[in-house]
């Protein structure tokens, strides 16, 4: 089979919810990150064969075909089609699942997978919301569903205690976590770790114009007590906002290539694509199915986990690459090894290919071979990526 490479990633740096962002329309936020991905290349806009993005939220100014949208507020052609997926939060990397399958099948040469997420002008949670304030329907799970599980309805903030719950993980625990990540997060930016991933993008604060290209939540003057000061999200659990991934405008997007690409537009790979996996399991926990997924796409790679340099688990809670190190006796200093979602933001639709340009050029910077990504879905879903850095 054809391989797929990653020949450029690229991100934008957080907003936080009401910040930076704030007057970025979502289509034009994507559009900095396609115009980015091209003028990296140098690759003409009209090759690119599809533009696929991810979207949790897709309603209001992110509904009508957001990836489209975003072809059409940048500087590719109008010829360039493009289309909108929502697998929750692992949207984007499943952008570049199908993406990578494309290329990988033949079909397709140049393809950029992505994500775009502004929660701040979308919150998480409209298209819900607004249905049921219009008096639209039941909501999305039918009475049979409901049935089935025993459940009224899946909810995140059920799951990520129940994980808590289940591996006797502790708030000061969690709380050290969370720390960790923001004291990362924090050297990572101070050393110009996220330099070659960042799309700079211009805004408008109280104070005056400026370029955005630093995240904006990340909080290296964190300490437990402040950490622990934050109320819990329930008064019986663990977990409180702390310790919880923030609320973040953001947009992200990698180019994928074949060989024959690579050699016709004389482009230089950042890393192969070596395994695609996605699997699913009990929604209801919903949030531990990143190790089954693990587990599996390792054994389908005929990696060990003691192969992987580095690991990208999406930090929706503490709790979930606190159970995903557990369950897999995982080396924790190769986790999230700039931070992660708690200190960074999880800009939903677009944390996959967020967490895989941070990836990417993590591996470059420290001269690692092999990549994994993996993260938790609504659903009970989970997405797993293996790279190898060429």
């Amino acid at each position: 089979m054809p391989d797929a490479y990653i020949v450029a990633a690229r991100r934008t740096a957080a907003g936080r919810r009401n910040g930076r962002l704030a007057t970025w329309h979502p289509a034009d936020l994507g559009a900095a990150v396609l115009n980015a991905l091209v003028d990296e290349t140098g690759v003409d806009p009209a090759a690119i064969d599809d533009v696929i993005i991810g979207c949790v939220s897709q309603v209001g100014e992110q509904t009508f075909q957001l990836g489209r949208n975003a072809v059409l507020a940048s500087k590719l052609p109008d010829s360039v089609p493009a289309v909108t997926i929502d697998r929750q939060c692992g949207s984007s990397q499943q952008a570049l699942h199908f993406a990578a399958q494309a290329v990988m099948s033949g079909t397709q040469d140049l393809v950029i997978a992505g994500g775009i997420e502004s929660m701040t002008r979308v919150p998480m949670g409209s298209p819900l919301t607004l249905a049921k304030a219009a008096g639209i329907g039941e909501g999305p799970f039918a009475k049979s569903i409901q049935a089935r599980y025993g459940v009224p309805e899946f909810s995140q903030f059920t799951g990520a205690q129940m994980i808590a719950d289940k591996y006797g993980f502790t708030r000061a625990a969690m709380d050290q976590f969370a720390l960790e990540s923001h004291l990362k997060a924090a050297a990572a930016t101070e050393d110009g770790a996220f330099a070659g991933e960042m799309v700079p993008l211009d805004v408008v604060t109280a104070e005056g114009p400026m370029v955005h290209d630093r995240d904006e939540g990340i909080r290296g003057s964190s300490t437990l007590e402040s950490i622990g000061s934050v109320k819990l999200l329930t008064e019986t659990g663990t977990l409180s906002a702390a310790t919880a991934s923030q609320i973040a405008d953001g947009a992200s997007g990698v180019l994928v290539a074949s060989e024959k690409a690579i050699r016709e537009h004389g482009l230089t790979p950042l890393a192969r694509i070596v395994n695609l996996t996605v699997t699913a399991g009990d929604p209801v926990i919903m949030l531990e199915e990143p190790i089954p997924a693990t587990r599996r796409a390792l054994d389908r790679s005929g990696l060990k986990l003691d192969d992987i340099d580095l690991f990208e688990v999406n930090e929706a809670f503490a709790s979930i690459p606190m159970a995903w190190l557990s369950a897999l006796d995982a080396d924790p200093t190769r986790l999230n090894v700039n931070g992660g979602a708690i200190a960074l933001g999880h800009p939903l639709g677009a944390t996959g290919t967020k967490l895989m340009a941070t990836l990417v050029h993590a591996l470059h910077a420290r001269g690692a071979r092999y990549g994994l990504q993996t993260m938790c879905e609504g659903g009970g879903v989970a997405n797993a990526t293996i790279v190898e850095r060429v």
